[in-house]
């Protein structure tokens, strides 16, 4: 922009030459890894919002979740993807397919390894995975804050002999220990580009969809191993209330009415706990009221409902 000399006797606009606008960047980068290995509790540290559910329950992650993220001129757009192991069903099945779906799109894919576990049959078989692939991927070594430093550096070694890792990172996903490092290499990384998305989009997945997230999250870190794992919720019915409220109606599916008797509690407590502690961690999402209403159902074959895999964008042919 032209601005005008102060000088006394200038009668004409004196004009600068401005620096050329930094190219803005984007792309994809897929969190991949074991279960439990902390894929979740990073895209929430590197989103620095709660996105993702995190429960101490293998296999909590059922489908893609894109976390949104901006750093400087660039937009991140990380993948939550499900652990990898080896299935056993169909849900299994639609889970580690959308986990390596979502490796293969991603400009950059980053293997997150517990530190504290190692390298168990599960990393062994998504490294060798890898290695067939011919993908050289990101090695983010996960949960230093529990491991020694010796330690570390031999499972570094260990794994970058056995793949085709460039670079290693030490981080924790808990504490935010060189999780900073990791977000400048990956912004250094990502091709230049327009953005995808708003800049204030923090995610693709429809509100009522992480709405009932939330409430799963709060049933297997309730009942932890009483409830096993073929249980889901589903958002039924989402009414924006004139007050700025929200009036939000979930159904908990479980398989067997035992299952529904452990969901309901005794004289229904159970389900006020967990819904109350949904309820704060809506309000805190969304940022109003919220009017939560939860209802069990059983449904003993949920598992092979072609719908459900389509709400949770899972191949259901796979």
């Amino acid at each position: 922009m032209p601005r005008l000399s102060t000088g006394q006797n200038s009668t004409q606009p004196e004009t600068v030459d401005e620096a050329p606008p930094t190219p803005t960047r984007c792309g994809h980068v897929a969190l991949i890894g074991a279960p439990n290995a902390g894929k979740s509790t990073l895209l929430n540290r590197l989103v620095g919002r709660k996105l993702a559910i995190v429960t101490p329950k293998p296999q909590t992650t059922r489908s893609r979740l894109l976390g949104i993220a901006i750093e400087g001129q660039a937009q991140i757009i990380y993948v939550d993807t499900p652990g990898i192991f080896a299935p056993r069903r169909r849900l299994d099945r639609a889970m580690v397919a959308a986990a390596w779906s979502g490796a293969g799109d991603a400009n950059r894919a980053v293997l997150l390894v517990d530190a504290a576990r190692g390298v168990d049959h599960d990393t062994c078989r998504i490294v060798d995975r890898l290695a067939e692939r011919g993908q050289e991927s990101i090695l983010a070594l996960n949960k230093i804050d529990l491991v020694q430093r010796d330690s570390l550096l031999t499972l570094a070694d260990t794994l970058s002999r056995e793949g085709r890792f460039n670079p290693v990172f030490m981080i924790s996903g808990q504490t935010g220990d060189g999780v900073d490092d990791l977000k400048r290499y990956l912004v250094a990384a990502l091709p230049q580009g327009p953005w995808l998305f708003p800049d204030d989009q923090l995610s693709d997945m429809p509100e009522r969809v992480i709405a009932a997230e939330m409430t799963r999250e709060q049933v297997f870190l309730q009942l932890r191993d009483e409830l096993p794992y073929g249980s889901t919720v589903e958002t039924e019915r989402w009414e924006d209330k004139k007050d700025g409220s929200v009036r939000i109606e979930q159904v908990i599916f479980v398989q067997r009415p035992s299952q529904r008797a452990i969901v309901l509690g005794e004289g229904g407590r159970r389900i006020k706990s967990i819904g109350a502690r949904a309820r704060a961690e809506l309000e805190h999402l969304l940022d109003r009221r919220v009017h939560l209403f939860l209802f069990v159902k059983v449904s003993e074959n949920w598992v092979e409902d072609r719908e459900r895999y389509a709400a949770l964008g899972l191949d259901y042919d796979v």
